[in-house]
């Protein structure tokens, strides 16, 4: 060994570095680097991908990181650089860090204090920063006397593995810095190392990287005022080039490669750390979950009146099948933990989803009521699952409703430990798009000319979207990029930056639970404005180290069941009828199958899309089979393959063949398709006597078509088939049959679990569609856009809408009767939770409010200010008081004023002027119309406008009425029914918003035309043109193209 890098951040450390993990392996290897180290800005964000790429490629991993250091003075931070020596090492870097998060963070800064690091020192190599270390700044700013203070001390914490660092990487008085550095170093006898501060792999990156640190730190390139922080000499220089650079100092040089020998750390991969679940003392947690288990099924069984002898032991087969894998893969108290929270979720009123994933195909998750689909009834496969044969950890998604998922976890945290659950990290990257839009705003381009740029990038579900891709499939965009100097240098910078890690966030649902304190298995990470804790290491690389994740997925649909059923089962209390039990569905309603045949299913879960409409009018489900599969079909694969039009020609009548007489019954369900990954399983199992988890393997090896494994399994296959009678050639047929579909083919655990929700959702707009349709725009409250499509939806249906009341809304939207819905008070702008609770507090404590006066005299006006009163008169929440929304207007401060004087009369125990006391009055007193001044009412457009402005749109009718039968003539569509390509629209404009650069003005304005909104960008030259007639609440026609939004 001669030079070792021991300073070195990657894309990972977020505030800088632009060198990808793999691409660093494959430079070392290339450069024959023995050891290398990935010392992360406060994190370790990449230790486990670093650790596995170098180990890959016979490179030694030094794990480390930069810290902030602050002293008890805490006027200032320095820096240092900690590497582990060992996993003790480690595991005291994972306590400091996560303490600096936790507890040490400041502006933004997550701090280590100097205190700490006297407990939580072992196994670490300190090194100095050069530029600002914190000896390096006492020996310029201290004197001799406590310079050695300060020395004595950090030595006592790091004994024999103190040193400072040292840098030629072309700074400014930096040999005046190095020569003090060398003076101190040789009187205080502690050891020199040379860095390169790396940051990027060569120098060409330095333009780049230089854009990424503007992205983070929102500067332009050019702006004078940023800090220039960086040189483009901090490449991974090679080690000849380190050693001409310090050949004046061979110590410094000499000294990395002892360190890299000192740092021996051993991550356990492959090797899994299980969580416990508690159990009683007589008990293991395998005696529990077979105990649970079966007695569990057996009610079930019970309570679905299945007696039947042979039907009863295939369940109990299953069972104990099922028990014998997961007890021998030493999985007991995975399902045990999952029934729990799941138990103590539903036992709590908050709504859990029937099941996710292939976990539904476990009849112990079912029997656990994990899951609320049973397997063995819809051929649902546990091998999927969990089997013997695929050595993986079990993974079950559990969807909750979106309003209390917060509240499971929190369960969750208090069984186990807060210091043995979070939730996890996740890495968002620069994307095509957004990397362009984040290029331009560094290059100081105008926001319309990258707008632009932006939106000509396609947009694609299936397979995220490369700004090479974009070149070779968008030919505007490739000619911009051909003629356009400022199109080239925007792109060609954005591709150095795509795919870097940008920023840290959360996973959707994923939470870990370690079986002992997660600081011995990495550190935890917050952001100083956020209460929540995750972990430093992604989903991959948490599973990568043996912990375990249990998905927490939050589902809008199941929020919008529970209130659904809550104002159902009001109403049928009210009416002496029995309680509405959702899962006791019946899953063959007529109703229901003729509401979805009809495609009337906006808001109905996964059937609500254009496209998906379109795939029901053709398919026209009629049994719940056919929605499963319906889930299954509506993807790319399917959709393009020609499956989806075979599938609908044979259920519509067309020959179904079966390839065999003994797969009948596998593919009956889809007319002798193989539409579902189980049904791979169940052929090579029915045809070849592969065991289930064999077919599982086999399965994999289709999807991911390596050549090779091909090979071998289709010989195994052939042999198998032939072995059972069947032809080899008819076997090489159905096996090139299998493999053909396995590439489109679906789980169906998962299909099934959300049809279910999706034939719940369906079944309610069928059947209570005011219930079903008034959750829907509860949940939506806040989305205005979405509440404008919502009520078109509800006018279609004959719905009516009741406006605003403050005498009978709630929060939320509420069923007035099977046909009507009143309007959530809630939804109305500027009137928060707090002041609404009060004014329902009022109302169930005094009844009606009879008029506007005895409304402000019952209300806390602290609470119910005047901002909250005028959106409930210009909303029309007080129109029943009788009088007009001006006379409302003009006579609130009065009201106000009357309801201040009777608190202060109350509280002095006065009587009013009258000599009345407030219990003698006459009720209709405070109703009396002859209190009110009376104006004339609004017009009917400052009416729409004081509806719009508080409710978001026009309630009690839209401007657009007027001129409905000359718009239908002119335009090509409304904007419900949009596309993309050119269209001809007409609406009002709701609001604009203007935009200013150097290549001059544009705007975006959002038109509304009742039956929904869209957002039109408006580019300079036609900005210029068309300005005059941009005026908000005016009719517009516009001729474009419609676009996807991105």
């Amino acid at each position: 060994m001669s030079f070792i890098h021991l300073n070195l951040h990657t894309e990972y450390s977020l505030v800088d570095g632009l060198i990808k993990i793999d691409e660093l392996a494959a430079t070392a290897e290339k450069m024959n680097i023995p050891a290398i180290a990935v010392t992360e800005k406060s994190n370790v964000f990449s230790a486990v991908k670093f650790y596995r790429a170098m180990h890959s490629r016979g490179i030694k991993p030094v794990v480390g990181a930069e810290i902030n250091l602050i002293t008890e003075k805490k006027d200032e931070f320095y820096n240092i650089l900690l590497l582990c020596q060992h996993i003790d090492g480690y595991k005291n870097l994972s306590k400091l860090i996560t303490k600096s998060y936790i507890e040490g963070q400041h502006l933004g800064n997550p701090l280590v204090h100097v205190d700490w690091l006297e407990k939580y020192n072992e196994g670490l190599i300190a090194l100095d920063c050069a530029e600002n270390g914190f000896l390096n700044k006492s020996f310029i700013n201290d004197d001799a006397s406590i310079c050695e203070k300060k020395i004595e001390k950090w030595s006592r914490i790091f004994p024999r593995r103190l040193y400072i660092e040292l840098q030629r990487i072309g700074k400014d008085n930096q040999d005046v810095l190095i020569n003090n550095i060398i003076v101190n170093s040789n009187k205080y006898n502690i050891p020199l190392v040379a860095t390169n501060n790396v940051r990027f792999l060569d120098k060409l990156s330095y333009e780049a990287h230089e854009a990424r640190v503007c992205i983070n730190q929102s500067y332009t390139l050019d702006d004078p005022r940023r800090p220039r922080l960086y040189t483009s000499d901090q490449y991974l220089r090679t080690a000849e080039e380190m050693e001409i650079l310090f050949s004046d100092i061979p110590e410094s040089i000499t000294n990395t490669t002892m360190i890299a020998q000192r740092c021996n750390i051993e991550f356990t991969l492959g090797e899994n750390f299980l969580p416990y679940f508690p159990v009683e003392q007589h008990e293991t947690q395998d005696q529990r979950l077979i105990n649970d288990s079966k007695n569990k099924l057996e009610k079930i069984l019970s309570d679905s009146n299945i007696i039947n002898e042979n039907t009863v032991d295939q369940y109990y087969s299953r069972l104990q099948k099922e028990l014998d894998v997961i007890i021998s893969m030493g999985f007991s108290g995975y399902f045990l933990i999952v029934a729990d929270f799941i138990y103590w979720a539903k036992n709590n009123g908050i709504p859990v989803g029937p099941g996710r994933g292939s976990g539904a195909g476990s009849l112990v998750a079912y029997a656990l009521d994990i899951t609320e689909l049973d397997p063995i009834k819809y051929d649902l496969l546990f091998e999927r699952f969990l089997n013997s044969e695929r050595v993986s950890l079990p993974d079950f998604d559990v969807d909750f409703c979106m309003e209390r998922r917060d509240d499971v976890i929190n369960y969750v945290s208090g069984k186990y430990g807060n210091d043995r659950v979070s939730q996890i990290i996740t890495f968002g990257t620069m994307a095509a798009k957004a990397v362009v839009r984040d290029t331009g705003r560094v290059l100081g381009f105008p926001y319309g000319f990258v707008d632009q740029i932006a939106k000509l990038i396609p947009f694609d579900l299936a397979k995220p979207m490369t700004l090479d891709r974009a070149l070779s499939e968008d030919k505007a965009l490739k000619k911009r990029y051909k003629t356009e100097d400022d199109v080239k240098l925007l792109i060609d910078l954005a591709k150095k930056l795509e795919g870097i890690t940008r920023n840290a966030g959360r996973h959707a649902g994923g939470v870990v639970i370690a079986p002992d304190s997660l600081f011995n298995y990495m550190p935890l990470y917050c952001e100083q404005t956020s209460q929540t804790i995750v972990t430093q290491f992604d989903m991959g690389d948490v599973e990568n180290i043996g912990l375990v994740k249990f998905d927490f997925l939050g589902l809008r649909t199941l929020t919008i069941i529970d209130w659904a059923l809550k104002d159902i089962n009001r109403i049928r209390k009210k009416e002496n009828k029995e309680v509405l039990n959702i899962r006791k569905l019946e899953l063959d309603d007529s109703l229901t199958y003729q509401l979805i045949q009809s495609t009337n299913t906006t808001a109905v879960f996964q059937l609500e899309s254009d496209g998906m409409k379109q795939l029901i009018k053709r398919l026209k489900p009629d049994k719940f089979d056919d929605l499963i599969a319906l889930v299954a079909l509506f993807r790319p694969g399917p959709l393009q393959s020609g499956m989806v039009d075979d599938f609908i020609e044979r259920k519509s009548g067309a020959a179904i063949r079966y390839m065999h007489d003994d797969l009948e019954h596998v593919l009956k369900p889809t007319y002798g398709i193989i539409l579902y990954q189980e049904q791979v399983m169940q052929i090579a199992q029915l045809l070849a006597g592969y065991t289930l988890g064999s077919a599982d393997l086999l399965r994999r090896a289709m999807g991911k078509k390596k050549e090779e494994e091909m090979a071998a399994q289709r010989e195994i296959f052939t042999e198998g088939c032939v072995s059972r009678g069947i032809d080899k050639n008819q076997s090489t047929k159905i096996f090139d049959v299998m493999e053909k579909f396995a590439g489109y083919g679906f789980n169906k655990s998962h299909s099934a679990a959300y049809a279910l929700v999706a034939y719940r959702t369906a079944w309610l707009k069928a059947h209570y569609p005011a219930a079903f349709m008034a959750a829907v725009l509860s949940s939506d409250m806040d989305n205005t856009d979405k509440i404008v499509t919502f009520l078109e939806e509800i006018r279609r249906m004959k719905i009516e809408i009741l406006p605003p009341s403050v005498n009978q809304g709630q929060y939320a939207f509420t069923v007035t009767d099977d046909m009507k819905i009143t309007y959530g008070l809630g939804a109305i702008k500027g009137v928060g939770l707090s002041a609404i609770e009060v004014i329902i507090k009022a109302r169930e404590e005094g009844g009606d409010f009879l008029s506007l006066f005895d409304f402000c005299k019952r209300i806390d006006l602290r609470k119910v200010n005047r901002r909250v009163l005028e959106a409930l008169i210009r909303s029309g929440s007080m129109d029943f008081f009788g009088v007009s929304r001006s006379t409302l207007s003009y006579n609130l401060s009065k009201a106000i004023s009357l309801s201040e004087q009777y608190s202060r009369d109350n509280i002095s125990g006065q009587n009013d002027m009258f000599g009345l006391d407030a219990q003698e009055k006459n009720e209709d007193n405070t109703s009396d119309i002859s209190q009110y001044k009376i104006l004339p009412d609004w017009s009917d457009k400052e009416r729409l406008i004081g509806e719009k402005e508080t409710l978001g749109f026009y309630l009690k009718g839209h401007p657009i009425n007027r001129y409905e039968n000359e718009i239908k003539e002119i335009v090509s569509t409304r904007l419900s029914e949009c596309r993309l390509g050119n269209v001809f629209v007409a609406g009002y404009i709701m609001s604009i918003r203007t935009r200013t650069g150097s290549r001059g003005h544009m705007a975006m304005i959002r038109l509304d035309d009742r039956t929904a909104r869209i957002l039109v960008n408006i580019y300079s030259d036609e900005y210029q043109k068309y300005r005059n007639l941009l005026i908000k609440d005016q009719l517009v026609f516009v001729k474009g193209k419609a676009m996807e939004d991105d």
